[in-house]
């Protein structure tokens, strides 16, 4: 396995669709490689609640405002994950004028580490086209469904599996057929299904796909 230093640069963009395995598996390259971190969709969840503090009152000067304020550890809010912050969250990113203030960020956080990791759903397409590496991961409804099942029974104890799949499966939709940065699989990208891996399955194929890319820019490091 290539051992990176902190002397190279290296980008890598993931996407993919909720619940299949893009975040847990770029926190595990991240702690493999000491590479800095951002789930995008926090970003839009920050702007959320900030929007939900206004009473749901949202103009480009109040995103833009809002942009500017965000840091690493703001992100770290558990009320990010509320149910009324997600729906709020999925909405908004359709608007332009919040994408192009999240964008900023993204850029400037891209620009200040050499060696950074990216995850969400246009990171590869608009993002950080350039990325040395780009993956997409993807997952069967039935598997993303089982994942996801614990978490929307916080919110409703008697969904079943079936209301689940069905909620995905309309939010994936909603990502691919939007108009402003759809989801879809960049050029280039390494498809990674997530379906029958286990969590030790995954990391191992990903540390292999990190460390086959950088040797192929760098060569033996």
């Amino acid at each position: 396995m290539i051992k990176i230093n902190k002397k190279i640069e290296f980008k890598i963009a993931a996407d993919g669709s909720s619940a299949s395995g893009k975040t847990t598996g770029c926190e595990l390259i991240a702690k493999k490689f000491n590479m800095k971190f951002l789930s995008s969709g926090k970003l839009y969840r920050y702007c959320a609640l900030e929007v939900m503090k206004n009473k749901n009152l949202y103009n480009t000067r109040f995103i833009s405002s809002v942009a500017k304020t965000i840091t690493l550890k703001k992100l770290k809010n558990k009320k990010l994950y509320d149910h009324e912050v997600t729906k709020l969250s999925s909405k908004i990113a359709k608007k332009p004028f919040v994408r192009k203030a999240l964008k900023k960020f993204q850029e400037n956080f891209i620009k200040k580490s050499r060696l950074v990791i990216i995850e969400g759903r246009d990171i590869g397409s608009k993002i950080m086209p350039d990325a040395d590496l780009k993956i997409f991961f993807t997952c069967s409804t039935n598997k993303k469904a089982r994942r996801r099942l614990k978490e929307f029974r916080i919110i409703d104890k008697k969904i079943t599996l079936k209301q689940v799949e069905k909620a995905l499966i309309q939010r994936d939709k909603e990502d691919i057929k939007r108009k402003i940065s759809p989801l879809i699989m960049p050029k280039n990208a390494v498809l990674v299904d997530t379906t029958k891996l286990s969590i030790n399955q995954m990391k191992a194929k990903l540390i292999n796909l990190v460390s086959n890319a950088v040797q192929k820019k760098y060569g033996n490091i």
